[in-house]
């Protein structure tokens, strides 16, 4: 397939969104059943046996009569608000290109095409429900927890029409070759080395907690200075010193990305303000004491202008390293088809990071021009998706050859 077809897709499927004018879609939202039925039908023309599983993954199984344990590839449908067109909707479209690169040619193993039905986190502040429902960690915990509005995870598989007490049964069973993800790498690096395309080894560890910090509401007018509990000063305090502590341990990101203020209002003093914290590290010790140190900065701020502080953390990843072997014969297949080999750690989490629980796990990154993602502009070179695609053959062809089972 020509990689302008493979982009062309890409921007195809962005225009299912929930915000007209932009793409957003979140996990089982109404333009999620689009996408499906989209990715479905392309599955269907490749004679693929598809499956809609229980935690809304959209499932492809390419020569399912072949023996032994199967390969999977892919990557997640969902977005972060207003997004671009490729982060992680890329990887899937690029499986089923390779899919159709065998034109029907039978697999010495059988391959699984996944489109996960949600990695970014952004409904239910948790992410990697479709992944973390393959490898059966989507337990009745993980499906109560609740999103804005109230609305449980399970109320919106519920509401799509799926059965929410079956997620189970969506669980792999038995034994896996491996998993391949492609994906965007949504930075500089591989721009500023002027490289295509790169073998990922490992994937940073990643904090998220969602902080709020409590005072008193008041009128802005007749509240001397002094007085105030005002605890949006408070967590803008405390927001400064998250950046602080980004910019002073290397390797180290951490970020507020949301904040909520109650009651929001120009002429009333913030009585609540909520916030998230994501903090990512290759060390996970550095992590953890960064986190550490952020909460202890939080209760002095806290004490010292009479608020009140908490916090509930919503995920703490451990950092995962790619399997060596995966990493090898990719930057094998890096190297037969004319791309300068090149391994890289991943700043950002992703599916990859979830299946390596359960199965050895590699990723390809792409370069994303001018280092952007998460945003409308984000991009890729034509030139690059035809590197990926012909690595991902090679690799393929690699496998078929040498065989790797978990």
């Amino acid at each position: 397939m020509e990689a302008s077809k493979i982009i062309e897709h890409c921007r195809t499927i962005a225009t299912f969104t929930e915000e007209p004018g932009y793409t957003t879609r979140t996990f089982l939202s109404p333009p999620m059943r689009g996408v499906h039925a989209y990715v479905r039908d392309w599955m269907e023309r490749l004679n693929l046996d598809v499956r809609l599983d229980s935690a809304g993954n959209l499932r492809g199984t390419y020569c399912s009569s072949a023996k032994g344990p199967a390969l999977w590839i892919g990557s997640h449908l969902d977005t972060v608000p207003r997004a671009g067109a490729f982060d992680g909707i890329l990887g899937v479209v690029l499986a089923l290109a390779m899919m159709e690169e065998l034109n029907g040619r039978p697999t010495s193993f059988p391959v699984e095409i996944v489109a996960f039905s949600e990695e970014e986190g952004v409904r239910f502040g948790v992410p990697f429900i479709g992944s973390r429902a393959l490898i059966g960690d989507a337990g009745p915990e993980f499906l109560a927890v609740r999103d804005a509005n109230g609305i449980s995870i399970a109320d919106a598989i519920r509401a799509y029409g799926l059965d929410p007490d079956d997620v189970p049964q969506a669980a792999l069973n038995g034994p896996a070759r491996g998993y391949l993800e492609f994906h965007i790498e949504q930075g500089p690096s591989l721009e500023g080395l002027n490289l295509s395309v790169a073998a990922v080894d490992a994937i940073v560890g990643l904090s998220r907690l969602r902080v709020s910090f409590s005072g008193q509401t008041n009128h802005a007018g007749t509240t001397p200075m002094p007085l105030r509990r005002d605890a949006l000063a408070g967590a803008a305090e405390w927001m400064c010193a998250v950046e602080r502590e980004g910019l002073a341990v290397r390797g180290l990101v951490a970020t507020v990305g949301w904040i909520e203020v109650e009651p929001g209002a120009a002429n009333v003093i913030p009585g609540l303000a909520r916030a998230t914290l994501d903090v990512r590290h290759a060390d996970d010790s550095v992590r953890q004491a960064a986190v550490a140190r952020l909460l202890d900065i939080a209760e002095e701020i806290a004490n010292r202008r009479n608020l009140t502080f908490s916090h509930e953390v919503l995920l703490d990843q451990p950092a995962c390293a790619m399997d060596a072997e995966l990493v090898d014969s990719m930057e094998r297949a890096l190297v037969a088809t004319g791309q300068k080999p090149h391994r890289m750690p991943s700043g950002a989490g992703h599916d990859a990071m979830i299946l390596a629980r359960r199965m050895p796990a590699v990723m390809l990154f792409l370069r994303s021009p001018g280092g952007i993602s998460h945003h409308p502009d984000e991009n890729v070179l034509e030139s690059d998706v035809a590197a990926a695609l012909a690595a991902g053959m090679e690799f393929l062809r690699i496998l078929e050859v040498g065989g790797q089972a978990a």
